[in-house]
């Protein structure tokens, strides 16, 4: 009798279960939930240099027993930092999630099968110089080229990945169907039967369930599933199913089984449902100048007032920047032009990072002249810039520029203390104007000036990721 492991996607998938961002007590409160349960893997979603999101990992990671593992996006590559924010965690892992289907690798990381090979080869390698745990996620696994498939999922194997994990993401395969394609992973994978196989198994036709069994009985270690049914198998299904026909299959689990349903009735308090509007098509434009807003203004008058800052956002990115201010005017009266700033910054257009701050010099007082020595990384490489402004902050935007190589129009900047005290967040926000649109980008830290570098190097991300 083997033990079938739940990796539980939760917070991983909690923006898209709940419709908006959890908050760091909302996160660490349902981590400690899935700990209790002893959830064999709890995942954590990417993270993308956002600076909340890394403390939150690096509170979970100090807060849980069980295994913690940290999803990246192998198109950002930020192996390192995402490392960082869970390397103190009793079992910490990586998971590189990996686009396979031809669609997914050119449209999604601008990658032809070769190229994509490569990298899978060295991601992986740098992923297991920090952690001894790395797991390999072929997205959209049942739509790939069957050769590249086998082909990508070998190379993870000789590179050093010691999970995989396939993804059917159309989720409208029949039983038979997955347990056949399985078995052909398998068969044409050696390398599989040293390692753990799991599989993360979309609902579309309501048959994740008996697709799962069909794996099982393949010979898959574990499934992907959520406290909350959300187009895949939920927590309480699987172990409904190990319960019934478990002894059949010859797996048994580890989870406290009887005290699952209170633990998620737990869950599903915090992660409420909310509807996720994407109509916006009659959208116009306001012509006040002010933006004031409170929580009677429904979704088309927040989209009205984001393009009248001058944003033209995707129906995904406003329907982002909607939940985040529902969140925000829940907890004050009124929303005006800064915090609705703050929240574009923040919530949509959230891309891989081109460019990554390594370190920087800054030199100023009232009888020198400012300078800015800036270090950037982009694709493995360094850049270093050199600038001379008004003051420290201008000389830093001028030694970015001077790496970039162009001068963009900067169209506002602020900044506003987040916390109180001598050592309080100071938050930066910086827009940038390119080829007539306004892209914006945030940034926190003590530091007013790091705060301010790293939101221009946010906008500068957006522009270059549209861009390409």
């Amino acid at each position: 009798m083997r033990t079938l492991k739940f990796i539980d996607m939760t917070l991983r998938e909690a923006s898209a279960i709940r419709g908006q961002e959890l908050s760091f007590k909302e996160k660490l409160e349902i981590a400690r939930i899935l700990d209790r349960l002893k959830t064999d893997t709890i995942e954590l979603a990417p993270i993308y240099g956002n600076q909340a999101d890394i403390l939150a990992n690096k509170t979970i990671a100090a807060s849980v027993m069980n295994r913690l593992s940290a999803a990246v996006d192998i198109s950002a590559g930020n192996i390192e930092e995402t490392w960082e924010s869970v390397k103190m965690a009793r079992k910490p892992k990586l998971n590189i999630l990996c686009p396979v289907s031809t669609v997914q690798m050119e449209y999604g990381a601008h990658k032809k099968a070769p190229a994509m090979l490569d990298l899978i080869k060295h991601t992986i390698e740098k992923a297991r110089f920090y952690s001894e745990f790395v797991e390999f996620t072929a997205q959209d696994a049942t739509r790939a080229e069957t050769e590249f498939l086998y082909l990508a999922i070998n190379t993870a194997i000789s590179a050093g990945a010691n999970k995989i994990t396939l993804c059917d993401s159309a989720g409208i395969m029949l039983p038979d169907e997955f347990g056949e394609f399985v078995a052909g992973v398998m068969a044409n994978c050696p390398g599989l039967s040293e390692i753990e196989l799991y599989v993360h198994i979309s609902n579309e036709i309501n048959m994740s369930i008996a697709c799962a069994a069909a794996a099982v009985k393949q010979g898959a270690a574990g499934v992907k599933c959520a406290a909350v049914p959300n187009g895949y198998p939920s927590l309480e299904q699987l172990a409904h199913f190990v319960q019934m026909r478990g002894e059949d299959l010859g797996v048994t689990t580890g989870m406290r089984v009887t005290e699952l349903h209170r633990a998620m009735m737990q869950v599903k308090d915090i992660l409420i449902p909310q509807e996720v509007r994407s109509r916006f098509a009659n959208v116009g434009l306001v012509e006040t100048n002010n933006v004031v807003l409170d929580a009677n203004d429904n979704i088309t008058e927040v989209v009205k007032a984001v393009r009248q800052l001058g944003y033209d956002l995707s129906d995904e990115d406003n329907a982002k920047v909607y939940e985040a201010f529902q969140r925000v005017v829940a907890k004050k009266q009124f929303v005006g032009t800064r915090e609705l700033d703050a929240i574009v910054a923040s919530s949509a257009m959230l891309v891989p990072s081109t460019y990554k701050i390594q370190n920087y010099v800054i030199n100023s007082g009232n009888i020198i002249t400012c300078t800015a020595n800036i270090l950037l990384e982009k694709d493995g490489e360094t850049f270093r810039g050199l600038g001379i402004g008004d003051g420290p902050i201008d000389a830093a935007f001028q030694a970015i520029e001077e790496i970039v190589g162009h001068k963009y129009e900067l169209d506002d900047f602020q900044i506003q203390t987040v916390t109180e005290g001598r050592d309080a967040m100071g938050s930066a926000l910086v827009k940038l104007r390119a080829s007539g649109k306004v892209y914006s980008g945030n940034g926190i830290s003590t530091d007013i000036i790091g705060a301010s570098i790293r939101a221009y190097i946010s906008a500068l991300n957006k522009i270059i990721y549209e861009e390409n």
